[in-house]
Formats: C-alpha cells, sequence, structure tokens
C-alpha cells in the first residue's frame, strides 16, 4: 500500500480548485482520483455561459470555466491525476479502495479532501404516483444526452421542479425543436436562479406553474400525459383545480443531494436532512485531517462559489499536514 500527503476524490471545479490551493500552500505530493474519463466533472455537460462572472470577471461556459482549472492542474508536477478512478471504500484510518481498468488499487492519505459533488433527486423522493414508463428522466440524465451523447429524449416535455438544470433545459429542448409544454412547481417561489427563470422560461414563453404539483404518470410503455392539481399552503390538492397534460417526456428537476456515502460508510457523522457532513466550520468534519469540499459539503448555486470554496478546503489541508 502507498501513502500519499494529500488524495483528493473528484476532479470537477472542487477538486480541482482544491488540488491547487493546496499545492501553493505547500503541499507538494498530491493525488487527484477521478472516476470519470475526463476531469471537469458535471461541468463537461453545462455547455450554456454563466459560469465565471465572480472568479475570473467572464462569462465562460461549463467547458470553458473547466479548461482554465484542467490547463492549471495538469501543469503542476506536484499533483498525479488518475481517471477512470472509481473509489469503493474508504475506513476511518483514511484508506482508500479504487477500481481503475483492470486492477484494484489502494492508498492511504494523511490527508483527505472529498470532492464528490452531489446527485440530483428522484421520482421516488417527490411520490409521484403512476406507472414507470419510458420517457421519465432527472434533468441532468437529459442534459447528458442531449449535450454529451447527441440524443433527443422527447418531443413533448414537462418538468417537475423548477430548480436551475430543469430550468435550463426547458430552454435547451426549445432550442432542439421540442415543445416543452409547462414547468411545475409545488411552492410559491422558484427553486433556481432568477436569471434562468428569465432567460429559460419566461423568454421562450413557456409555461410556469406556481403552487401546482403533479399527481400521477399516464402510460404503459412510454408516458402519455400527467395529471396536475393547484395546492393550498399546506402542499395539499385542492380539490376541483385538477387538469391533464399530454406528453411524452417528464423531467424531475427537485433538487441536489450531497454524495457522501463514501465519508459515511468511514463512520463520519452525516445530517440525516441534508446529506452534508455535521460540521461547526465550513470544509470540516468530525474526522481530523478528512475535509469536505464545494458541492459534497453544501448544494451551491455557482460554480464560481463552488471554486472558492474549495480552494479554502485546499488551505485547511495545507495546515493540518504541517502541524
Amino acid at each position: 500500500m502507498i501513502e500519499r500527503d494529500l488524495v483528493i476524490v473528484g476532479g470537477g471545479p472542487g477538486g480541482m480548485a482544491a488540488a491547487i490551493s493546496a499545492y501553493e500552500n505547500g503541499i507538494k505530493d498530491i493525488l487527484l482520483l477521478e472516476r470519470d474519463q475526463y476531469l471537469g466533472g458535471i461541468l463537461n455537460q453545462c455547455i450554456h455561459t454563466g459560469f465565471g462572472l465572480n472568479y475570473f470577471k467572464e462569462v465562460l461556459t461549463g467547458p470553458e470555466y473547466a479548461d482554465r482549472f484542467i490547463k492549471k492542474v495538469q501543469g503542476i508536477p506536484g499533483i498525479e491525476i488518475s481517471l477512470k478512478s472509481f473509489v469503493v471504500h474508504l475506513t476511518k484510518d483514511k484508506v482508500l479502495t479504487y477500481l481503475r481498468p483492470g486492477m484494484v488499487k489502494t492508498v492511504k492519505a494523511r490527508c483527505l479532501i472529498m470532492a464528490t459533488g452531489c446527485r440530483e433527486k428522484t421520482r421516488e423522493m417527490v411520490h409521484i404516483a403512476g406507472t414507470r414508463p419510458a420517457g421519465v428522466f432527472s434533468a441532468g440524465l437529459a442534459q447528458k444526452l442531449v449535450n454529451i451523447e447527441g440524443l433527443l429524449p422527447g418531443k413533448e416535455v414537462v418538468i417537475v421542479g423548477s430548480g436551475d438544470i430543469g430550468l435550463i433545459m426547458a430552454r435547451r429542448f426549445t432550442l432542439e425543436g421540442a415543445k416543452v409544454k409547462a414547468v411545475i412547481e409545488i411552492q410559491d417561489k422558484t427553486r433556481g436562479l432568477m436569471r434562468n427563470v428569465v432567460q429559460c422560461v419566461t423568454d421562450f414563453d413557456i409555461p410556469l406553474y406556481f403552487k401546482h404539483k403533479i399527481l400521477k404518470i399516464f402510460g404503459r410503455d412510454r408516458v402519455e400525459g400527467i395529471s396536475v392539481a393547484k395546492v393550498d399552503d399546506e402542499m395539499n390538492k385542492i380539490q376541483g383545480t385538477e387538469f391533464t397534460i399530454d406528453c411524452d417526456t417528464v423531467l424531475i428537476s427537485v433538487g441536489l443531494i450531497p454524495e457522501n456515502e463514501l465519508i459515511e460508510m468511514a463512520g463520519l457523522e452525516l445530517d440525516r436532512k441534508t446529506n452534508s457532513p455535521v460540521s461547526k466550520e465550513v470544509n470540516k468534519t468530525s474526522m481530523p485531517g478528512l475535509f469536505v469540499c464545494g458541492n459534497a459539503f453544501k448544494v451551491y448555486d455557482l460554480a464560481d462559489s463552488v471554486s472558492k470554496d474549495s480552494e479554502s478546503a485546499g488551505r485547511l489541508a495545507a495546515e493540518y499536514l504541517k502541524h
């Protein structure tokens, strides 16, 4: 088993910013593990603009924003990048087991930063009744299918929830020639940024229903439609307000959850409501020498905020190793 000064799990904007910050603060032995075949994380499929306004004072797309960090990380000799490296186990002694094509590797970290990002909430988490036909996607999966794979998942779309990815995909589907029938939001205000509501929904005349909820999905082999009703302040259906929308695709965009199963495996304390580590300070956990940054610590609206938060984690890791 090899031992490294610092191991960072996740090669998205958080992991890369943490690696650069740690190196600049004196750590010269860094291993960066990324499960995908490219660095950049979720930014690779976010081809829309709106990144970098705070951090670089420029308007960039997701891949452009990621590229600036990728070039910097690749140019630092003290950072070893290991792609296609899927971490499957973590112990309380900071011993990581990860899979690479054709091999299983183990590494012991003197210090560890988890930059594992977050995952999307699913249909099951919002209790939508009905059958389980083809055509129900999370908004992020639909984004990957359209932007990376070049596939259009459907022609008539309803979006459940008004998270940023859902709002952006309303515009993306419209630009690709699909018809977005509605965005359904159970709360009285959007979950996403106001600029995304204006630029992606209002500007494209897409109906946005606040204080409404989806009751049921219809269809056997493929989605055929949904039923929707207005809700009161207690989120209960108001009788007599029900109506149906014909569609062949339903996108779920009802929020994100920090991806922290690995640190839970190591015995760290997690907040059951948010799935974030319980800590009195940002980036820290209940285990000395194990830090969490970016969307794995808490869900941010902007990648710029993730980068700044992760730089702080890199500094904390350097201070921990020095002392």
